[in-house]
């Protein structure tokens, strides 16, 4: 099970068809509800599916620390 939570950025093996391959986690559970940063919208996955195509977790920490 990959960690994530709520604010955090995923970014995912395939890109959107917008093309931009980051998503905001907006609600984790056995359902999780994410953003497309690139066109701002929002998706419903289960939680397998979407672990299934994660590349890697950029956590909120993280982003704040590079936005400095």
């Amino acid at each position: 099970m990959i960690r994530f939570e709520e604010g955090d950025t995923l970014k995912m093996k395939k890109k959107h068809p917008c093309s931009c391959d980051l998503f905001e986690v907006l609600r984790t559970g056995s359902d999780v509800r994410i953003r497309c940063k690139g066109c701002s919208r929002d998706l419903t996955l289960p939680r397998i599916k979407l672990e299934a195509g994660i590349k890697a977790v950029i956590q909120k920490k993280q982003e704040e620390k590079e936005h400095e």
